[in-house]
């Protein structure tokens, strides 16, 4: 990691950042079981929505350093992803296209992310 001082120099080094990531490669790699009639609908929104919150996160970053605000924003707009995911992942699991276990376990890691997602909003303002 890249880090001076202590400072975060990219948004990959976030620890909200490396967690989101993470999960976003299970969510990937599951959903390329899913349907062919799924995989460009519901496959393809888990996947955009559980990649956005990293892409949100990186954009937010690097507009940081002219505005504090506008990485806040960025944060808010990685928190909706955050919540869009979840709402797929209910669908996927009411569809019978992954099981109760991956539902839960995706829906903790989800609701972690965007834990850390309001408190790293917070330290923001």
């Amino acid at each position: 990691m890249e880090k001076a001082e202590g400072y975060v120099k990219r948004a990959k080094d976030l620890e909200v950042y490396k967690r989101a990531y993470m999960v976003s490669l299970t969510v990937h790699k599951a959903t390329l079981a899913f349907p062919k009639i799924e995989q460009y609908e519901l496959a393809d929104q888990l996947r955009r929505s559980s990649k956005g919150i990293c892409a949100n996160l990186a954009e937010g970053f690097a507009k940081q350093t002219h505005s504090k605000a506008e990485f806040a924003r960025f944060v808010s707009m990685a928190m909706g992803s955050c919540s869009e995911v979840e709402t797929w992942i209910s669908y996927a699991f009411d569809l019978e296209y992954i099981s109760q276990a991956q539902r839960d376990e995706w829906l903790q890691s989800y609701a972690h992310v965007y834990g850390m997602l309001v408190n790293l909003r917070e330290k923001l303002r």
